[in-house]
């Protein structure tokens, strides 16, 4: 059977688990109405997104840094001339990210009850660690959980790395998440085995092109978390 060997299994938490990225995309929205004077909103767009990408290795990713370059942005479209309102205004747009309630998708539970009952289940996803041990608590998911593992970055080294922690093999590791680029190659190419759920929006950054990733034998998509259940032995 083809997931046979598998002894863990990873989620991502961000847009697997529960909703993330149509906060964003809402505040980026707020944000453009902000700075209407300024610029259009397509120009406003691409210089977040290039400040964005800029700050990642200095903030990291989640909604601070998010912040952070929504602030700078708003400095460089109007020429260091934006009101300290508007810089407050900002500023309460990240607060209330932050305060934002923890929507799980479908099947969530469902799925992590069944699953636990054969698999050690683990948490691994990108994010700020204050705050996704704040969403995760909320979520009250933590008890389905053997191991959360909160990463500054999801590449090849990253991985390895974790399954060392976990003393677990590639080809006994399957990784769930959204993200093709983050949750699925890197662990593919290091001899996992990965399965996506797309979500319906992506944060450009993560977006990437599927290629020949789907003629890997260890790939599968699927269009709902709950699908899981009609593929893994447990």
């Amino acid at each position: 059977m083809k997931y046979s060997g598998i002894k863990v299994i990873g989620f991502d938490a961000d847009d697997t688990l529960w909703d993330n990225e149509t906060y964003f995309r809402d505040s980026e929205n707020k944000f453009c109405e902000l700075l209407k004077g300024f610029a259009t909103d397509s120009e406003i767009i691409k210089i977040l997104f290039k400040n964005e990408v800029n700050n990642l290795k200095l903030y990291g990713y989640g909604v601070k840094g998010f912040t952070l370059s929504m602030i700078e942005t708003a400095l460089i479209i109007s020429n260091n001339s934006i009101s300290q309102s508007i810089i407050q205004k900002i500023i309460l747009l990240g607060k209330e990210m932050l305060n934002k309630p923890v929507v799980l998708l479908d099947g969530v539970n469902e799925v992590l009850l069944e699953l636990q009952k054969s698999y050690k289940l683990i948490i691994a996803t990108k994010g700020d660690l204050l705050d996704q041990e704040r969403k995760l608590k909320k979520s009250k998911l933590s008890k389905y959980f053997h191991h959360i593992e909160v990463m500054s970055n999801k590449e090849i080294v990253d991985y390895k790395k974790l399954m060392q922690h976990l003393d677990v093999l590639p080809n006994e590791f399957l990784m769930v998440g959204n993200s093709l680029k983050s949750d699925i190659i890197p662990v593919i190419d290091i001899g996992g085995y990965g399965i996506h759920v797309p979500y319906h929006t992506t944060w450009q950054y993560e977006e990437i092109k599927e290629d020949n990733i789907t003629k890997n034998i260890k790939f599968c998509k699927i269009n709902k978390l709950i699908d899981l259940l009609k593929i893994l032995p447990y």
